[in-house]
């Protein structure tokens, strides 16, 4: 292995200007992927996930390298900051392929970008939900030249969903699986774990989920048990409250809903009734928010729909 820094210019001494870069393997035997967790620093069973398979790496095995940032985002991690760097209250996942001139998260977007994801020819970037999120388990990848190969490694992570998106219908942009694609590069997002937590079948999830792409990519060898193919879905819906109030959802992660189904409540601080949540259409909710607390225009939740 070696090691180096992803340093943000300008930002010397803040914490997380700093981020270590490790490279297992050679380029010259196989694929090069990337890997990545931290983006949200709170996110953490993907981070363990993470920190997990190195730990059990056995890097003679690797027909291949690996290059990996274990943890994206220091700042927010050391801070607890849900979603956002504190620097300058931007999302690190909404500011890829990055800006060298930008504010300090787009500057660090743009070292991620170019010394971890560009020599790459396969990236992966591994999430959960924040702390007030509630997640069923998924896999995002964009529609792009690459499609097909980001398909495959996002199938092969062997989560229960695949959402294949659109850049024009999505309402994400700036993730590093989305500029990675635009930039050729196959590539996927995964999802598994949430609300603050960490609990051993998630982390289990991503680290098994990594083998089995670098399995299918014959960058480690490795044989495994066969999981139901995902459900794909072609893009998701995500429903925010009109006014802010105490949020009550009535329904759950991963179960199946109906166009017009009640989703749940927004209530006044008082009792009083706000707003209804319905379905828009037939979907399934896979990210849910958990806080009761909520602004105007925030979000509730996530409908993904075929």
């Amino acid at each position: 292995m070696k090691s180096s820094l992803i340093r943000v210019d300008g930002a010397e001494g803040l914490v997380g200007s700093e981020v270590p870069l490790h490279v297992y393997g050679d380029p010259d035997q196989g694929p090069t992927v990337s890997l990545m967790a931290g983006v949200h620093g709170c996110e953490y069973t993907s981070i363990l996930g993470l920190r997990r398979f190195l730990k059990g790496l056995d890097e003679t095995e690797l027909r291949g390298c690996l290059r990996v940032v274990p943890m994206a985002n220091i700042a927010s991690f050391h801070s607890r900051t849900a979603f956002v760097v504190p620097h300058d209250g931007l999302n690190l996942n909404r500011c890829f392929p990055g800006n060298p001139d930008g504010s300090f998260t787009e500057r660090l977007a743009w070292g991620l970008f170019e010394q971890l994801i560009r020599p790459a020819q396969y990236h992966i970037d591994m999430h959960a939900g924040d702390q007030v999120e509630d997640l069923e388990p998924f896999t995002i990848y964009d529609v792009s030249a690459v499609q097909d190969q980001s398909r495959t490694v996002a199938n092969a992570y062997g989560l229960g969903y695949t959402i294949r998106t659109e850049r024009s219908a999505s309402p994400i942009a700036g993730t590093s699986s989305a500029a990675a694609a635009e930039a050729g590069i196959a590539s996927f997002t995964a999802e598994a774990g949430g609300r603050g937590l960490v609990d051993e079948h998630s982390v289990a999830q991503h680290v098994e989920g990594v083998r089995r792409v670098l399995s299918v990519l014959g960058v480690l060898p490795g044989s495994f048990e066969p999981l139901p193919v995902p459900i794909e879905l072609t893009h998701w819906t995500w429903l925010r409250a009109t006014e802010g109030g105490w949020w009550s959802p009535s329904v759950s992660v991963g179960t199946p809903v109906t166009a017009g189904d009640v989703l749940g409540t927004v209530e006044a601080l008082d009792g009083s009734s706000l707003e209804e949540i319905t379905a828009s259409e037939d979907g399934v909710p896979l990210f849910m928010t958990t806080s009761p607390a909520v602004a105007a225009d925030g979000l509730l939740l996530g409908l993904g729909s075929s």
